[in-house]
């Protein structure tokens, strides 16, 4: 295979792509909230010594349908907050699914960006931040372009196929640890049946925490 053109910065081109949904459930499953300035910095600052070229976030949105639309307004607003600090996103609208869920499947949408952009911006290294095995292939063809490529994600909840496919993996669940804890909403507590109608005591409910630093769009 041909070398790619040598470049006058030194340090290696690095793309990121990150799969939204599953390292925000993976955040969740720890109990944290997702610091995506953190997360950038950890996987692209300047202590990497690595030239960022993009951080491509990919993340669905609730149909667009009167009955998701409040969830569809806040997670718009998660999408514009990124975008407002650099991140470059890409949406897929969702459509309804079972039990008053939806799906938003963006895994061939960043596949295929994954492809097209290595051949655009011409990186050096490719990071993809998803646990999600189908992107073991991915990882292999891009291996063929002479790219490296890393997978970002907890590892003990990383399968081998997308392991064995990567360069290397980068552990996540440290850097996570440093997020801040998210405190569960709770709701009122029932009144119990002596109290008389009209008079129902006031659930208990713990203090708020504070504003996370990064809104979580969920």
């Amino acid at each position: 295979m041909q070398k790619k053109n040598s470049h006058t910065s030194t340090r290696a081109r690095l793309l990121v792509l990150v799969d939204e949904s599953n390292v925000g459930s993976s955040v969740r499953t720890a109990g944290r909230g997702l610091d995506w300035l953190k997360l950038r910095d950890f996987l692209a600052g300047p202590a990497t010594g690595r030239e960022l070229i993009e951080m491509v976030v990919y993340a669905g949105l609730p149909p667009a349908m009167s009955i998701w639309q409040e969830e569809r307004d806040k997670k718009n607003k998660f999408v514009q907050w990124l975008r407002s600090n650099g991140f470059m996103v890409v949406t897929k609208d969702g459509s309804p699914a079972e039990e008053g869920r939806y799906k938003a499947n963006v895994d061939v949408m960043m596949a295929i960006d994954a492809l097209e952009l290595s051949v655009e911006m011409q990186p050096d290294v490719v990071i993809l931040v998803t646990g999600d095995t189908d992107f073991a292939y991915l990882a292999t063809m891009l291996r063929r372009r002479g790219i490296r490529v890393e997978v970002a994600s907890v590892t003990q909840n990383l399968g081998n196929l997308l392991r064995a496919a990567a360069n290397d993996v980068i552990d996540l669940a440290p850097l996570f640890r440093t997020f801040e804890l998210k405190v569960p909403e709770q709701t009122p507590a029932r009144p119990s049946r002596q109290q008389q109608p009209g008079k129902q005591r006031r659930g208990r409910f713990r203090p708020a925490s504070r504003p996370s630093q990064t809104p979580d769009g969920r």
